[in-house]
């Protein structure tokens, strides 16, 4: 199930994991990507939490923690590249992947054509 925040955060849920990155209409306004900071594994955060750090030739920017959660995968080729993010920013351009402590939590989130209406 794919799901999307308000502020350009894109979530695909399996079970009680969620793996989360920004969302193409995000990368896009960033322009290219030069640093990604991800956070450590095992880190939790609550909804809203600066959980990383883009920085592109434009501007820094954080990206915020969907809902809360623990890390339990981070994406280490965006750091090695952070192209990626701008190249398949819903794909291989992810950020993390967040054990969620309340899956039902998901429910208060935009599906595609509410964000798509949202950017609209």
């Amino acid at each position: 199930m794919l799901k999307f925040t308000v502020e350009h955060e894109w979530l695909q849920l399996e079970g009680d994991v969620a793996t989360v990155g920004i969302t193409r209409h995000a990368a896009e306004q960033l322009g290219d990507l030069v640093f990604v900071e991800l956070p450590d594994v095992g880190a939790t955060f609550s909804k809203g939490d600066d959980a990383a750090t883009v920085e592109s030739v434009k501007a820094a920017s954080e990206v915020y923690c969907p809902l809360d959660g623990e890390i339990v995968e981070v994406n280490p080729a965006i750091t090695a590249d952070p192209s990626l993010v701008n190249s398949d920013p819903q794909g291989a351009g992810w950020f993390f992947k967040l054990k969620l402590a309340n899956r039902a939590d998901a429910d208060t989130l935009l599906d595609e054509a509410a964000y798509l209406e949202q950017i609209a």
